[in-house]
C-alpha cells in the first residue's frame, strides 16, 4: 500500500483535504477512484474515509505549482459524492480555496513574505 500525504484544513465554511498533484496518479480516472476511496464516497456515512458526510466536509484540494507566467500555484477543486461514487470537478469553492496558501506554505510551494500595520483605536 502506497502512503499518500495529505493535510486536512478547514477553509471558510468547509473542511477539505488537500494534497500535491503529484502525489495523486495522474491518469484522472485512476486518481478520482483514489479520492473516493479516500473519502469513502460509496458510504453514506463515511465512517472509514477523511469524509465527513456533508457535503461541506466532503472536498478536495488538489494543489502544484504554477508553470503560467505571474501565477504561482494551480489549484483543483473536487466535490466528492456521499453515498454515490462521484467525484466533481466543474464546480468551485471558495472555502477550500481559501486554504491553498496554507497549505501551499507548508508543503514548501511558496514562500510567505508578509508585512502587516494595524493602528489601536482609541490610541494617539
Amino acid at each position: 500500500m502506497k502512503k499518500v500525504p495529505c493535510m486536512i484544513i478547514r477553509g471558510g465554511t468547509s473542511k477539505g483535504v488537500y494534497f500535491l498533484k503529484d502525489d495523486l496518479p495522474a491518469d484522472i480516472a485512476e486518481r478520482d477512484k483514489f479520492l473516493m476511496a479516500i473519502m469513502e464516497s460509496g458510504d453514506q456515512t463515511q465512517i472509514n474515509g477523511l469524509g465527513g458526510a456533508t457535503s461541506v466536509t466532503s472536498k478536495v484540494a488538489i494543489v502544484s505549482k504554477s508553470e503560467k507566467e505571474g501565477v504561482d500555484l494551480d489549484y483543483l477543486f473536487a466535490q466528492v459524492g456521499i453515498g454515490q461514487k462521484v467525484v466533481d470537478t466543474a464546480p468551485s469553492c471558495g472555502n477550500i480555496l481559501s486554504g491553498i496558501i496554507c497549505f501551499a506554505s507548508e508543503k514548501g510551494l511558496i514562500e510567505l513574505q508578509i508585512t502587516r500595520r494595524y493602528h489601536k483605536c482609541r490610541s494617539k
